[in-house]
């Protein structure tokens, strides 16, 4: 029998059960898709020669992160590459803003769209330098962390105090508008703002914003050598070295409780597997409180609230074997690992609306991703194995094309889409249709079939908008790992601090799982797991 049962192998998971083996706890992970590694996989299905990434690509937060970096997946065969450019956000005019690990290029890049706006850019990184101790210290501790933010307050009092706050509060677009004379500095912000669900004139957009730019201005957006799936492998290999166990293709359908404890999981083909001490979700939050766990282990008000939770947006993706590079208007693209497509802060602002609005865009803003770019061992020479995103809604009331596309997403709908976001990429690069040898198009229903986590290609775990953020977090409570189930501990991207490639929700889970030593006798555990029916079988609660 396990210390822990941990329900996912996503990044989350893996980080959760690397660190309760750290600590002596015999860990099982169970995983319901043939392999780890949640929305952190790559694999050749487009063509042969070349490796394309099936969810996330690029990896700032997991640079950043104290959570991964403490792991020192180095030792177990992980090498992150980077691009020349962390990244572009080119106009149709052929002018480019440039984001470069290189602060003097970032801050070149914009002088050119207004002398003085590479001094403005300066001036936020200074600010950056100055909080990014306390800022990522907060980001990846459990809600609330009280001793980082405490001296966030000093360092922000120092900073500017009230006024720094506000323009961190901000909108994207009007941080930009008050901190740049030209357009380049806003669509550097704004394009990262909208890596998440976040407008162009939500609260908070301009935050975050900053804080993804600075992210990349200080650390890049590196792409582990040979593929996502690398990352995967290296928690692998680390968590198998210190005695864990992973099963895959086994999937967990309830989360077994006696007495108002978790005491390990029951899973589709009928069988139990025990936990002694806990159980770790790397689940979405409505599959865990849903599904897995039975209403009655439940206080009403969480299956209340459970009602308001809101998902981010949906997820549509394209995947491209190209028998050329990219051939952007704006050279500068060339060299960026990731590109953002669309021509302004205007077009940005109405499709945020249109998603909003849940009709399909008619002109999608894409996240582009050049990966033999970033890593030249992702295809052949004189190729580039390359990808792009949009969000489309949840529930499509219209098209705001003229295609009628409805959002069932049968094989027709899908090729209309994809046919959609390649006249985008056209728009800012003509020629790129030409190049395409084979591609590969994963619709919302896909994604989620890859990874039940990402209902409806939701990659964010919920929306991060404030109102689902912090101490809202997955629903408005404290924030933390800690369910109303005691020895379950929620280890997804539903918890705090969110979506990204960066450890916290496990770690948080398993340092709260960690925390609590008591443990019952095995008689007693494996009374609440399994009772004899009277053929003398013993079947799960």
């Amino acid at each position: 029998m396990p210390d822990a049962v941990v329900i996912g192998a996503g990044p989350n998971g893996l980080v959760a059960a690397n660190l309760l083996a750290d600590a002596g706890w015999s860990v099982t992970v169970l995983e319901e898709q043939p392999g780890p590694g949640g929305a952190v996989r790559h694999d050749r299905e487009v063509d042969p020669d070349f490796v394309n990434d099936l969810f996330s690509s690029f990896y700032p937060l997991a640079a950043a992160s104290p959570v991964v970096s403490g792991l020192r997946l180095e030792e177990h065969g992980l090498r992150w590459s980077h691009a020349p450019h962390v990244l572009a956000h080119p106009l149709s005019d052929g002018r480019c803003a440039v984001l470069d690990r290189r602060i003097d290029v970032t801050a070149a890049s914009l002088d050119a769209f207004h002398d003085g706006d590479g001094a403005a850019w300066r001036r936020l990184h200074d600010i950056w330098e100055r909080l990014r101790p306390d800022v990522l210290d907060a980001l990846f501790t459990p809600f609330p962390p009280l001793k980082a933010t405490g001296r966030l307050a000093l360092r922000l009092r120092a900073a500017g105090g009230l006024r720094l706050a506000r323009t961190l509060v901000l909108p994207v677009r009007r941080m930009g508008a008050e901190e740049f004379r030209g357009e380049g500095g806003g669509l550097l912000l704004a394009g990262n703002a909208l890596h998440a669900d976040l407008a162009p004139e939500a609260a908070g957009s301009g935050g975050f914003g900053w804080l993804m730019s600075m992210l990349g201005q200080t650390y890049g957006f590196p792409v582990p050598a040979g593929g996502a799936g690398a990352l995967t492998d290296a928690l692998v290999r680390r968590l198998r070295a210190r005695g864990g166990t992973l099963r895959c293709g086994l999937r967990v359908d309830r989360v077994v409780v006696r007495d108002g404890r978790a005491v390990g999981v029951r899973t589709a083909d009928g069988g139990t597997v025990p936990a002694r001490r806990a159980v770790l979700a790397d689940v979405s939050v409505p599959a865990l409180y849903g599904e897995l766990v039975e209403p009655e282990h439940l206080p009403g008000q969480v299956l209340a609230d459970l009602r308001r939770f809101q998902w981010d947006f949906a997820t549509f993706k394209v995947d491209w074997a190209l028998d050329g590079p990219v051939p952007w208007r704006a050279e500068q693209a060339a060299r960026a690992g990731t590109v953002h497509l669309a021509d302004g802060i205007d077009e940005l602002t109405r499709f945020a609306a249109q998603v909003a609005m849940r009709q399909v865009p008619d002109r999608p803003f894409c996240l582009f991703g050049q990966m033999t770019t970033a890593d030249p061992s992702r295809s052949p020479g004189g190729t580039e194995s390359a990808w792009a995103y949009t969000h489309v809604p949840h529930e499509v009331a219209a098209d705001a094309g003229d295609e009628g596309l409805t959002g069932a997403w049968d094989p027709g709908e899908q090729e209309l889409m994809a046919d959609r976001v390649e006249r985008q990429v056209e728009r800012f690069a003509p020629g790129f249709r030409a190049l395409i040898r084979a591609r590969r198009v994963l619709a919302p229903p896909t994604l989620q079939a890859l990874d039940g986590n990402l209902h409806a290609g939701a990659i964010n775990g919920g929306t991060a908008g404030m109102h689902q953020q912090l101490l809202f977090r997955p629903l408005p409570g404290t924030g933390r790992p800690e369910t109303p189930v005691r020895g379950l501990f929620l280890a997804s991207a539903g918890a705090h601090p969110g979506g990204g490639v960066h450890g916290a929700p496990g770690a948080n889970a398993a340092r709260a799982a960690l925390r609590r030593r008591r443990s019952p006798g095995l008689s007693g555990l494996q009374r609440a797991l399994t009772h004899r029916d009277r053929t003398g079988h013993a079947r799960p609660d």
